[in-house]
């Protein structure tokens, strides 16, 4: 097993998903996930004719990107998380929400999502892995990275770290 694979669980075990899903990132998965929204009401299908194929997401107001002031980066040196962002140590970040993630997942999909950001190959470029339950995160970040079976470590630049990162809609 992958330390990627390890941490995965590690976090399933923690939130009790009724299921894991591994993105792949293809077109069927994205159009999966888009007919599975549209009929769950997370994306509304706008007018055919005046907008073929577009949807409508409307996000919730308790959204992470309505409350900045609750988001946090969690890094060994303040400097890491930029002049932007809010910063907390590991363990005091592990020590407040760990307790919150408790089966957080419950009756949810959790889907496991592998990322590079960035050219595939340069040193610039970002692996990372996400988890998420929700399916709106994984339809954007088919749009932002490329997504799908974890990169190869030729693909993956040699300093590259791997984020882990959490997301949850809700």
């Amino acid at each position: 097993m992958t330390p990627a694979e390890r941490w995965v669980e590690e976090v399933a075990r923690t939130t009790r998903p009724a299921r894991v899903a591994w993105c792949d990132g293809s077109a069927e998965e994205s159009e999966r996930l888009r007919g599975e929204m549209l009929a769950d009401g997370t994306l509304l299908a706008l007018s055919p004719v005046a907008a073929p194929g577009c949807t409508l997401h409307r996000s919730h107001p308790s959204d992470v990107a309505r409350t900045e002031h609750l988001t946090f980066i969690a890094s060994h040196s303040g400097e890491d998380a930029g002049p932007t962002n809010n910063w907390m140590a590991p363990a005091e970040a592990r020590e407040k929400v760990g307790p919150l993630f408790a089966g957080s997942m419950k009756g949810r999909t959790m889907y496991v999502v592998p990322y590079v950001m960035g050219p595939l190959g340069s040193p610039f470029s970002k692996v990372g892995l996400e988890v998420t339950d929700s399916a709106y995160v994984v339809a954007n970040m088919r749009i932002m990275t490329r997504m799908g079976r974890p990169p190869s470590r030729s693909s993956a630049p040699a300093r590259s770290s791997c984020p882990a990162c959490t997301r949850w809609a809700t």
